[in-house]
């Protein structure tokens, strides 16, 4: 696939670390269709290339987001990129959100940290078809407060009556005074009719491993629950082997894959 240059055309810092590319292409003209899950590849020239997550409503046209955070060279070169400046784009790329699978029954969408940019696009895409959908509830946690994503938009979705959102953060600090614990604890408190569920979650895998169980004790079977991995993906093809997971391999079979699929890999130790 054909590397195109494209136009930051905005970055809004999320975190300290964590900000958000909006991107236009080049020639203003052509719009971009993606499904909530895909992912680009994002290539900083004379740098290098990772693959990121589309974070923006698939109704957008044009303009394309991407959250990501300051972790590595491409990343960091990122981050001190400028409006105007220009970046490479190759995608979309992988698997997506089972949102047609979701339609008629309640949706539980869990969140940990920057997970919830993978996620951002499904929950626009169920919000703008709503009355497709049961009953949905966000359940979203990360270390402080200070590093909620979107806290803005949070705001916003919390204003809504068709929406459940749970937020809570490992750690109190500042004028915290919303929930203090870890994401899969919110399980149980989640309002939704576990025999007619659909369950996504992206997040740090010890986050996702740990959220099993009590979906579990909830009566929800893996084959209607998905997880993006993202893990190590590189290439985006299935060339490289990076993202290597048993016989699969996440950015070519994946990012998002049921949970039946891969639980058995996941629970192989250094996999």
């Amino acid at each position: 696939m054909v590397t195109d240059p494209w136009i930051l055309s905005n970055v809004e810092w999320e975190t300290a670390d964590t900000f958000t590319l909006c991107l236009q292409p080049r020639d203003g003209m052509h719009s971009f269709a993606f499904a909530p899950g895909q992912f680009n590849m994002l290539y900083v020239f004379g740098v290098g290339e990772v693959p990121i997550s589309i974070c923006s409503s698939p109704s957008a046209g044009g303009e394309v987001l991407h959250t990501t955070r300051k972790v590595g060279t491409v990343t960091r070169a990122m981050g001190s990129l400028g409006i105007g400046d220009c970046i490479g784009v190759r995608g979309p790329f992988g698997s997506s959100w089972p949102l047609d699978e979701a339609r008629g029954k309640d949706v539980l969408i869990v969140a940990g940290g920057i997970g919830l940019a993978p996620l951002r696009p499904a929950i626009y895409a169920i919000l703008n078809n709503r009355s497709d959908y049961g009953r949905v509830v966000l359940l979203y946690g990360t270390r402080t407060q200070e590093d909620l994503l979107y806290q803005e938009e949070i705001q916003q979705w919390r204003s809504r009556f068709d929406l459940d959102i749970y937020v809570t953060v490992d750690r109190a600090t500042g004028r915290w005074c919303g929930n203090v614990g870890v994401v899969p604890q919110l399980i149980q408190r989640a309002p939704i009719d576990p025999h007619k569920s659909i369950v996504m979650i992206c997040g740090p895998e010890i986050m996702m491993r740990y959220c099993m169980p009590e979906l579990k004790k909830r009566g929800i079977s893996d084959s209607r629950i998905y997880v993006s991995l993202e893990r190590n993906m590189k290439c985006a093809v299935g060339h490289c082997g990076h993202c290597q997971l048993g016989p699969e391999f996440v950015c070519k079979d994946g990012p998002v894959f049921s949970y039946e699929r891969v639980a058995g890999l996941l629970n192989i130790k250094e996999l």
